[in-house]
């Protein structure tokens, strides 16, 4: 089965822009180099693309974190894209900056974007490509998780999502022609 839809959680509008929520808006960006436009019928900026020879739809919900389900879900409907055939990049709570990891299926953690995609879907059986930003606990603030999403990273801590992004861009194209293994050895051993 190959990838024929990745999705970028986050947040829309500018002062968002920067914040760890939308680590995923980032990845999406890298890959559409500009080519995002405006699809009132999904709520989202989109593009088609080509990688690796195979095209590929990327979406950015703009429908607010929690309401991500109605642009995948209206998107992957129209196009009849199968669920496992969707690749979801969020942030990762769970996951130290600077590490990204990918997997299939398993619970929302938590995360209101997966939980409104699940939804959406009917189902948890879709890819998801889960960037690192820490927790606030493990990284010694005193920030709420809710406020520490909507903010933005540290200096050191940013480089290190960013190097995260930079490694997942890398094992895109394996994704796209389905060679999940080699993507998930690739980017979990380097």
């Amino acid at each position: 089965m190959t990838i024929r839809l990745i999705v970028g959680l986050g947040n829309p509008g500018a002062e968002y822009e920067q914040t760890r929520h939308n680590a995923g808006f980032w990845l999406v960006d890298n890959l559409a180099g500009g080519r995002l436009q405006r699809e009132t019928r999904f709520n989202a900026l989109a593009a088609k693309t080509s990688i690796g020879g195979s095209e590929v739809w990327l979406l950015e919900p703009q429908t607010y974190m929690n309401r991500s389900g109605q642009s995948v879900g209206g998107l992957a409907r129209f196009f009849k894209i199968n669920p496992d055939e969707i690749l979801v990049v969020h942030d990762e709570l769970d996951l130290p900056p600077g590490v990204a990891k990918l997997k299939k299926g398993g619970s929302s953690g938590g995360h209101n974007g997966l939980k409104d995609i699940t939804a959406a879907l009917g189902t948890q059986d879709y890819w998801r490509l889960r960037i690192g930003i820490g927790h606030p606990r493990t990284l010694n603030l005193a920030q709420n998780v809710a406020d520490f999403v909507l903010h933005r990273a540290r200096r050191e801590e940013q480089l290190l999502i960013d190097e995260a992004i930079e490694k997942s861009l890398k094992i895109i194209p394996l994704a796209v022609a389905g060679k999940m293994a080699d993507a998930t050895m690739q980017l979990h051993t380097n």
